[in-house]
């Protein structure tokens, strides 16, 4: 179960800290080749919209990981 301080954690704004932004755009950028990969390897169906989705999902979860798990640079 969810305490109140994760829940205040995760909806307050965090603003980067240290090499913070850095990393969210080397994350973002090797995700987007990731992603060009998947859409030039594979033909447009169900399951590479499914992949593409999770990909943008992991993007999205380091980047929480990154925001809600630093106080100051690491």
């Amino acid at each position: 179960m969810a305490t109140q301080q994760d829940i205040d954690n995760w909806f307050t704004y965090h603003a980067p800290v240290g090499d913070q932004q850095a990393r969210y755009v080397a994350i973002r950028d090797k995700a987007k080749e990731f992603a060009e990969l998947i859409n030039l390897s594979t033909r447009p169906c169900a399951d590479q919209t499914a992949a593409l989705r999770k990909l943008r999902e992991t993007v999205m979860a380091v980047n929480l990981t990154i925001a809600c798990n630093e106080s100051e640079t690491p």
